[in-house]
């Protein structure tokens, strides 16, 4: 008896659903055409992220060593493509412009002056202890007037960027100052050691965790298809909310209320109808993803070996979507309070959740607030699967956090929805 109950449940939410075309088309329609659209927009910007190469204009006025070693630590880097066919002022105004984001000059005789510094300064210190040297030399002065480097930066540009290309920068200069100080010594102490035998005794390397042959940064496909599917599973609050109101100002609610079916029977009919839209909306993003990128020359959306667990969280994203749109359509009391204060906290969640904007790209503090949003619990879970080849038990903190949050919102609701009536 009780399932059939359940079933005249879902029944009825299926009728209220085909009455609403709008609704119908805010579920289905919209979030495929926002995945569409911001993918497009946002694919560059993760190319960037990945490893693509920055242009920038780089302007060698030396055409000797020094300059020639920073061109090709430049040209060897994961970093910047080099650009050039500039001249300096040409250069400024394309970086001015906004055309490119910066643009690297390198002085006349930059080489000669600095080779000439080191000999003046090592034949003093060699003078100094007394050893033999060109006395001449030592007698030299010593340019006091510093070579510049002129770096031109867009306006525009991130004061993050400008610190880091500065930093590389130096390092490169410091370093072939070093090995030019070096060299300089063994010539006057007349030492045969191989100066390229000399490797930094201190040295880096970036481990990255992977598992598999995946890395955990996404490209621009794998954050947009999970967090457009999220976003679309949390829209339905609003035709939720809605149908709920209605149901409440047609006399629906006290019929129900009235009737042997306990309320919790009409809430889990609202879930498993609820739950198979949810499904139909991650397999018609995972569509796109797989079948219409490809043609739009995005990378193409995997899911081999991994649609189980990714249905298995688009199930409890779903349930942490409906408790919230039950709670939200218990509470209100007409469709104006309900629709707008949807769509707008869904909007809120999907923002401090990592959906507009990826978490790992947010300041520290915001990050610390995408931690409350279970729409950031249902986007790691499903980072975890894309690009860590998690299994169940891999996301099971963030599955039960969203499970959580559909008992504490149903829970909720029904308490509410009790007191109310018990007035």
């Amino acid at each position: 008896m009780l399932l059939y109950k359940l079933w005249r449940s879902f029944v009825k939410e299926i009728l209220l659903l085909k009455r609403d075309i709008g609704g119908i088309v805010i579920i289905f329609v919209m979030p495929l055409l926002l995945i569409v659209t911001i993918t497009l927009i946002q694919d560059s910007t993760f190319k960037n992220l990945e490893g693509s190469k920055i242009p920038i204009i780089f302007i060698d006025n030396d055409k000797s060593e020094v300059s020639k070693n920073i061109k090709q630590e430049l040209e060897t880097s994961k970093t910047f493509q080099l650009l050039t066919n500039y001249n300096e002022k040409s250069a400024q105004e394309a970086v001015f412009s906004g055309d490119y984001q910066m643009a690297i000059v390198i002085p006349e005789n930059l080489t000669k002056d600095l080779n000439s510094n080191i000999d003046s300064k090592v034949q003093t210190i060699v003078s100094s202890f007394g050893l033999e040297g060109d006395s001449a030399a030592a007698k030299k002065p010593v340019a006091t007037k510093a070579k510049e480097i002129h770096l031109y930066f867009d306006p525009a540009t991130n004061a993050g960027f400008k610190n880091s290309v500065m930093n590389s920068v130096n390092k490169m200069v410091f370093e072939i100052e070093n090995k030019k100080i070096y060299k300089a010594f063994q010539d006057q102490l007349g030492t045969e050691e191989n100066l390229d035998e000399n490797k930094n005794l201190i040295s880096f390397k970036e481990i990255t965790p992977k598992k598999g042959a995946m890395d955990v940064m996404p490209n621009s496909v794998q954050h947009n298809v999970p967090a457009w599917t999220l976003f679309a599973i949390f829209f339905i609050v609003v035709p939720l909310s809605i149908n709920l109101v209605k149901e409440k100002s047609q006399g629906t609610s006290v019929r129900a209320r009235i009737s042997p079916t306990p309320y919790f029977v009409h809430i889990l009919g609202k879930t498993f109808t609820y739950l198979i839209i949810c499904i139909i909306q991650f397999l018609l993003m995972v569509a796109v993803g797989i079948y219409l990128f490809p043609y739009m020359d995005l990378p193409a959306f995997d899911v081999s070996g991994k649609m189980f667990q990714l249905i298995v969280v688009t199930l409890f994203s779903g349930l942490a979507a409906i408790g919230f749109g039950v709670l939200l359509g218990t509470i209100a009391d007409t469709q104006e309070q309900s629709a707008p204060f949807g769509a707008t906290s869904v909007v809120v969640l999907a923002a401090i959740g990592g959906i507009w904007v990826p978490v790992f790209l947010m300041p520290d503090f915001m990050q610390t607030v995408a931690k409350f949003s279970p729409m950031n619990w249902g986007l790691n879970a499903y980072y975890d699967i894309i690009l860590r080849n998690s299994g169940i038990g891999g996301i099971a903190k963030e599955l039960a956090f969203l499970l959580i949050f559909y008992i504490a919102m149903v829970s909720i609701s029904i308490f509410y929805e009790r007191k109310q009536n018990a007035v």
